[in-house]
């Protein structure tokens, strides 16, 4: 390639081969050290700061290797233009696919309209290097439809205003190869100051973009991770500090005759990123009688859990002030009607009198409770009652059965059963009656539903409340 003046310094002199070489070996060096660390790390998991390391690693090796072919070029000088005899791929086989195809430089002089490259930019061009170098002119159509405005930008302001071109544009090869080009350059001043010439240097920085996105890609994937796991973290924490305390068997009331011996089990989602909107409650109520619920708000998440913590609060707040089940289902559904994220949930709740036995309840949108007495079950009639935030101004009816010393009432989420209807799910758990009626306590028949339900695998929470009236 010509020599030539720039727009602002002297040609520079080249640089001593001997402290280029030093650079060169110096670089190689610390590629050594680099692969070498890569190699002995931990990185070949499928974890996502693992993949992230190995992508750094990969982006530095990227950059080292290009930085020794950069300073190669520097000490051996450009290449000649290719002769027509070479390869269509613009070298010689033993160079071909070598990283110093990656730089190639060029000039286009004005006064000539005459075009010199190097060998390097026929290959990063892909182009026949028996064919003559392209004009300023035809550049542009070898760049991607996007870009062209870009360069003709670039090289527009570079001989007309002597700006220095920086900057980067897509190219697509003969072959349909596309690739990406880091384009710098400089106008060429005569002696009487007028643009003669454009000088300009292209590198291939494909495979450098690549390495850069796997890096950005594999960091949002381990940010992504980290979010989660506090996210989930949080969840976790907000649900344990909701529910009730107790895991075990609860009697109550807790003073005087005991009534109902108490079980609830949480099955918790086998996906750990699924925290879900389930909850389960039994509280003892000022005038005597408990409180029985259990619901199911849609969705995952901190946002979700927290709902469910709403509205678990205000089903007990509404209870203790001795709201019966049907009107405490409309205050629930103008509730979650009245939230600024619009949201679905379902819930059933149930007050027992234990003087009369009487069970008094009301649901919306979800599956009704189940009844064993001496060996059998059956699903008691469910009162209307839609989705909660399906409609404003819902009402809900109430219904009441009378219950026996002995009977086992069972409260459930309709995600108990993964991949069920609610029909299956309820006719899986009625075959369970004849082993309920052989266990004593609520706990026992709650390890029942457990046994048989708890290791499938389940996208979703679910809650199962079991009460046993003595």
């Amino acid at each position: 390639m010509p020599s030539h003046l720039s727009a602002d310094r002297p040609a520079a002199e080249p640089p001593g081969r001997g402290s280029v070489d030093a650079l060169i070996s110096q670089t190689r060096r610390l590629k050594g050290d680099v692969d070498a660390v890569r190699r002995d790390a931990h990185g070949e998991g499928s974890d996502p700061q693992e993949r992230w390391q190995r992508a750094l690693y990969d982006l530095a090796l990227h950059q080292l290797t290009d930085i020794d072919a950069h300073l190669g070029q520097l000490r051996d000088g450009p290449s000649p233009a290719p002769k027509a005899t070479e390869t269509r791929a613009g070298a010689p086989a033993s160079r071909r696919g070598s990283l110093l195809s990656r730089v190639g430089s060029a000039e286009w002089n004005l006064l000539t309209d005459e075009a010199s490259w190097s060998g390097e930019l026929f290959q990063i061009l892909g182009r026949d290097p028996a064919a003559p170098p392209l004009s300023l002119d035809e550049l542009p159509a070898v760049v991607m439809d996007e870009d062209r405005t870009k360069l003709t930008t670039m090289v527009t302001d570079c001989l007309v205003d002597a700006k220095p071109i920086d900057g980067e544009f897509r190219i697509v090869r003969p072959d349909g190869e596309v690739r990406s080009v880091h384009m710098m350059g400089e106008p060429v001043l005569a002696a009487d100051g007028s643009t003669a010439s454009m000088w300009a240097v292209l590198r291939d920085v494909s495979e450098l973009r690549r390495s850069q996105r796997v890096v950005s890609e594999t960091r949002d994937s381990l940010q992504h991770q980290h979010r989660a796991q506090t996210e989930r973290r949080l969840a976790v924490e907000l649900q344990e500090a909701v529910l009730p305390p107790w895991r075990g068997t609860l009697r109550l009331p807790h003073d005087g005759p005991e009534t109902l011996d108490l079980a609830a089990r949480h099955l918790p989602s086998t996906s750990s990123d699924l925290i879900g909107g389930d909850w389960y409650d039994a509280l003892e109520l000022p005038d005597g009688q408990t409180l029985l619920s259990v619901g199911d708000l849609t969705g995952h998440g901190v946002a979700v859990t927290s709902g469910m913590a709403t509205l678990l609060g205000a089903v007990r707040g509404m209870a203790m002030a001795g709201t019966e089940p049907g009107q405490l289902m409309s205050w629930l559904n103008q509730l979650l009607d009245a939230t600024v994220q619009p949201a679905l949930g379902s819930a059933v709740c149930c007050r027992y009198r234990p003087e009369t036995r009487t069970l008094t309840w009301a649901q919306a949108g979800h599956p009704a409770p189940l009844l064993f007495r001496r060996g059998t079950g059956r699903r008691l009639g469910a009162p209307g009652g839609v989705l909660l935030g399906a409609t404003s101004n819902a009402s809900y009816e109430q219904a009441e059965e009378t219950l026996e010393p002995g009977d086992l009432l069972l409260l459930h989420t309709d995600g108990l059963v993964p991949g069920r209807t609610v029909t299956q799910t309820v006719n899986r758990l009625l075959d369970l009656a004849p082993r309920f009626g052989g266990a004593r306590t609520a706990q026992d028949c709650a390890r029942l539903v457990v046994e048989e339900f708890g290791a499938a695998e389940r996208e979703d929470d679910a809650c199962v409340l079991v009460a046993r009236v003595l």
